[in-house]
């Protein structure tokens, strides 16, 4: 077995509506299994206990399990990171985050070191980074915004 990298988000009672917002942008299949599923007593039947979205290339995973830390969760609680060299995927991605709703930190477009970067933050908190390796060839400007 190789090894892989997942990400896996954490969300208090939001799970469904965030993984299904997550399938909306990247597609994928998406299976939800909830806490009566399984039987888990003294928690929300149809809260999620593991749901996961596999797409082309990579998995999200989440859960509604973990309750908001007392402090909060802050301003943003995870990163998920894409780096890739499929630049009109990976500006897809990027498109449909900004389409529904998702705040741009960094708009994706060619940085100092080549490539093209952007940034932004979902509904839930959860920052998303693109960074695109610029092979030659592309022109010179291009930019999703």
């Amino acid at each position: 077995m190789s090894t892989s990298l997942v990400v896996y988000l954490s969300f208090a009672g939001s799970a469904r509506e965030a993984m299904a917002f997550y399938q909306s942008v990247f597609g994928g299949e998406l299976t939800i299994n909830t806490f009566a599923d399984f039987g888990i007593p003294d928690a929300p039947a149809d809260g999620v206990m593991h749901s996961e979205l596999r797409a082309e290339g990579f998995t999200v995973m989440g859960a509604d399990g973990f309750d908001e830390p007392a402090e909060g969760w802050g301003a943003t609680r995870a990163h998920a990171a894409f780096m890739s060299d499929e630049f009109d995927r990976v500006r897809g991605f990027y498109d449909r985050f900004v389409e529904r709703g998702a705040e741009v930190k960094q708009p994706l477009e060619k940085q100092v070191w080549g490539d093209f970067y952007g940034e932004l933050t979902d509904p839930w908190g959860v920052a998303w980074m693109f960074n695109v390796a610029a092979p030659g060839g592309w022109a010179e400007g291009t930019a999703a915004e």
